[in-house]
């Protein structure tokens, strides 16, 4: 069974001409599920601090990082934290999740930028130890990166078992750890190379998700159906000139503007092209989830109305 469609947008910092809190209430008033904030070291709003008034601001919307990186915080403290919120928001939050890519967070701000197999190992590590946290009563756990002992996560999160899980990636190892973990699936490009270049955006090609697709499926076994599958969208407008916007991203991606078109990450079109073209990836692939950027979100509004729920 296909699970509904809903959406999200992503933001790191308020909306020109608004207040933090008036972003968060816009993005409820337009039928967003949820809103999410980056965590990096630049221009940006710090997450959790924004999270917490933009729960406070809305009744509705879900909030979440589209994600934490594991390197930047323990996970005892990001657990705490994200049950904290969880609770006080009366379990509108996301809790997204990953290993950590972009080289330049690591190198500006000192943390160790560890080869790809030790922040993944470490960040299937993170994610026992939060899910000890969410748990009922104390627990103990050992491993390479972490060691945990008789710690009872308090206070426990509204969500029983905690927060919907969110982790995307785009190589088969973490893709296959969220297949059997997480709630929700972001099926993104490679970012082994730790910056957004040509190979990335390849990497977002309907060939391409086909692989990872099939990456997904068999890691997840039977519990696929369950997975809500989630794209986040770099590229999307609503447009009665389609060609031209496609040629546009063509340059970008060094590829055909036919096969840019299709790449799930990107939702361009008409209204009617679009909702056809959703409904079609749906079919393909499973994607019912989308997240938009911050200069989208009203653009996007329309779709959302003709599409959230469906």
């Amino acid at each position: 069974m296909a699970h509904p469609f809903r959406f999200g947008v992503q933001y790191s910092k308020p909306i020109e001409g608004t207040t933090w809190q008036e972003t968060a209430r816009r993005t409820e008033e337009l039928g967003y599920s949820t809103l999410f904030v980056p965590d990096h070291f630049g221009d940006q709003l710090a997450p959790i601090t924004a999270l917490s008034v933009a729960a406070e601001a809305t009744s509705t919307l879900n909030v979440g990082a589209l994600v934490f990186d594991n390197d930047y915080r323990h996970p005892v403290t990001l657990a705490t934290e994200m049950a904290t919120l969880d609770l006080l928001s009366s379990g509108r939050v996301e809790l997204g999740l990953g290993a950590g890519w972009m080289r330049t967070d690591y190198e500006q701000s000192g943390i160790a930028y560890d080869e790809p197999k030790v922040r993944v190992d470490r960040f299937e590590e993170g994610l026992a130890v939060i899910e000890g946290m969410f748990g009922d009563g104390p627990f103990d756990f050992s491993g390479e990166h972490y060691t945990i002992t008789g710690l009872d996560g308090l206070p426990k999160p509204h969500t029983p078992g905690g927060p919907k899980l969110l982790i995307g990636g785009g190589g088969k190892r973490v893709l296959s750890i969220a297949a059997r973990t997480a709630d929700i699936v972001g099926v993104n490009p490679n970012l082994r190379s730790g910056e957004i270049n040509a190979d990335t955006a390849l990497d977002a090609m309907a060939s391409a998700v086909d692989r990872k697709l099939e990456w997904v499926r068999e890691a997840a076994g039977d519990r696929f159906d369950d997975i809500e599958l989630n794209q986040l969208s770099f590229a999307a407008t609503l447009t009665d000139d389609t060609a031209s916007f496609a040629d546009f991203l063509a340059q970008l991606f060094g590829a055909p503007a036919e096969e840019v078109l299709e790449a799930p990450t990107v939702v361009a079109g008409s209204l009617p092209e679009v909702v056809d073209r959703l409904h079609a990836r749906r079919e393909r692939w499973g994607f019912s989830y989308y997240v938009f950027q911050a200069d989208a979100g009203e653009v996007m509004a329309p779709l959302v109305a003709e599409l959230a729920g469906r």
